[in-house]
């Protein structure tokens, strides 16, 4: 068997911010290298390059590590140490149809109750979006997507619904970081966001919930032939017992 590489260390993000616990500063630097790829699926997560890459003790390093283990982000495999979770095509799946069911929901009292001021807002990142593809920013436009889909969530007023969708899609958030560098696939990102933010601002709910299902509706059949071209990013257990049937 080949041995599995260790993460590079060089790549966590350095604690930056001041709220909460060390172990939730630290859980949140590792959980952001885990979802940008950075650290890979299969990747060995030894505690001690971690420590010192941000100066922390084991406790809060051991802490996080837990609490990713939680959320289906790391694996702790006893007497071998701690791996970064291999893709979960179950979990995926499972994260796709919840994140769809609350997405299509937002898309509806947004459009029924949207505000100028929040349209502005909408419109602005529409914008940034096409400066981010002009750039050829992979990463940045990531960033604006995911932030184009948290200020509709935030305009339902409802305080905890964004933080709902991201825990029940994490493994879907993690995939999708795959799929963007594919040639073309941002273009059609934006347009799939346009054809939203125009259905939003004509008031057009029923638009606005096709827009959304269409958009969303790319992601299930891409992640599948990505599973056949990577293969070795997948759950090996899953991959094994699909064979043995």
């Amino acid at each position: 068997m080949n041995k599995l590489q260790d993460i590079d260390a060089s790549l966590l993000p350095e604690i930056t911010v001041t709220e909460g616990s060390l172990a939730q500063r630290v859980h949140h630097s590792l959980k952001t290298a885990i979802l940008a790829l950075d650290f890979p699926p299969g990747a060995n997560l030894r505690k001690a390059p971690v420590c010192e890459r941000l100066g922390v003790s084991r406790a809060p390093v051991a802490d996080a590590i837990a609490r990713l283990a939680s959320e289906g982000l790391v694996d702790v495999v006893p007497q071998s140490g701690t791996r970064v979770s291999y893709f979960s095509m179950d979990e995926i799946r499972e994260g796709a149809f919840l994140r769809e069911a609350l997405e299509l929901a937002t898309v509806a009292k947004v459009t029924r109750d949207l505000t100028e001021d929040q349209r502005k807002r909408l419109s602005r990142n529409m914008r940034l979006q096409e400066l981010l593809i002009e750039d050829d920013d992979v990463p940045g436009f990531y960033q604006a997507d995911e932030e184009f889909h948290g200020m509709l969530m935030d305009f339902t007023g409802f305080r905890h619904l964004a933080n709902v969708a991201q825990s029940v899609s994490l493994q879907v958030s993690r995939a999708r970081m795959l799929l963007l560098p594919t040639p073309g696939r941002i273009a059609e990102t934006l347009a799939e966001h346009k054809a939203i933010f125009d259905a939003i601002s004509s008031r057009d709910e029923q638009a606005a919930q096709d827009a959304m299902r269409a958009h969303l509706g790319q992601l299930m059949p891409r992640i599948e032939e990505l599973r056949l071209q990577k293969p070795h990013l997948f759950n090996l257990t899953q991959q094994s017992h699909s064979e043995a049937g």
